[in-house]
């Protein structure tokens, strides 16, 4: 019953968090609509039955109010497990504030010392869903990961959607997608939302590539896990004191490539995400007359492989969570 409530636990978090900036959306303030997730999501957790600590957050104490890295949350008895807590309270804050679809409200959560301690830098990263499984290679070329994800998933070339994040840093990638006839899926912002995608085969998206933020990877690599799919990652430093960094969350080797199990150990993990505006996935939060809004979350475990969509409708006015 626990795991039940903790689940659910997860799902009030994420909820809390969309509610509170989807208040924001098309306002052009990304501070503010982010500020209101992480207002949100700090309150949601004080209510969950977990001893956690927060592993990838807002940033350090001095630079985070909240959700900061090392915060304890969660109701906190001895009784309780001890969980690891990595949260994103708005994957996409520049969405929000354009009024754009993508943007979601995630968590990734496991027993202590399962989840990589990503230094916020960037990460280069490539994920597919469970049929193409043990077909990715970050150390080969996009060319050979996408023929070979096409392979693997009995799919002729060109019929594979690559999702890839429009920047220039990205344009080798949908370079080779278009040489080999791949199609490519662009999107501008929001790591996570795009990763989560690769996993359900009616969203159509097939691989991931590209270079984001390290953080975000491993969040991603969560909900990849408790899909089943696969993920693999290397950090990217791009100065010395990014090196220095590694070297003191315990990192000694930075070019070292980070299996899906390296991100995320073992299997009691979980994933929670709810839509801000509309994805692929999930749809965004809808306000509605008298005081009411509709949201579409998903909760999963890894340990049982239970996947949970979750469509609440909450009353604004007496709710503990909204802000």
């Amino acid at each position: 019953m626990l795991n039940i409530d903790i689940a659910m636990g997860l799902a009030r978090v994420t909820e809390a968090a969309a509610l509170c900036s989807a208040k924001y959306m098309g306002k052009g303030d990304k501070i503010a609509a982010d500020q209101a997730a992480v207002d949100g999501m700090n309150k949601a957790f004080s209510m969950m039955p977990i001893n956690g600590t927060v592993v990838i957050g807002e940033g350090e104490l001095d630079q985070a109010p909240m959700l900061y890295i090392g915060q304890k949350v969660g109701i906190g008895s001895d009784d309780m497990p001890e969980m690891d807590i990595a949260v994103d309270p708005v994957d996409g804050t520049v969405l929000v504030a354009k009024g754009l679809p993508n943007a979601i409200a995630v968590v990734a959560m496991g027993t202590r010392g399962s989840l990589f301690h990503a230094p916020d830098m960037y990460m280069k990263k490539i994920a597919v869903g469970p049929k193409a499984k043990g077909a990715i290679d970050i150390n080969k070329s996009p060319k050979e990961n996408i023929l070979s994800t096409a392979h693997a998933l009995k799919k002729d070339v060109s019929e594979l959607i690559v999702i890839v994040q429009e920047r220039d840093r990205h344009n080798y990638i949908i370079d080779a997608a278009r040489e080999v006839g791949a199609r490519v899926n662009l999107f501008s912002e929001g790591d996570v939302a795009a990763v989560l995608a690769c996993g359900f085969e009616n969203t159509g998206i097939d691989l991931f590539m590209g270079t984001g933020g390290a953080p975000e990877g491993v969040i991603a690599a969560a909900a990849i896990k408790c899909m089943g799919g696969d993920m693999q990652a290397k950090l990217e430093p791009h100065t010395q004191e990014e090196i220095d960094r590694c070297a003191l969350m315990g990192i000694s080797d930075v070019s070292k490539t980070l299996l899906i199990d390296d991100l995320v150990k073992g299997d009691d993990v979980y994933f929670a995400a709810t839509g801000i505006s509309n994805c692929d996935l999930l749809k965004g939060v809808v306000f509605s007359q008298n005081d009411w809004a509709v949201t579409n979350s998903i909760v999963m475990r890894a340990k049982t492989g239970t996947i949970r969509f979750i469509e609440a409708h909450h009353n604004i006015k007496k709710s503990s969570l909204i802000i």
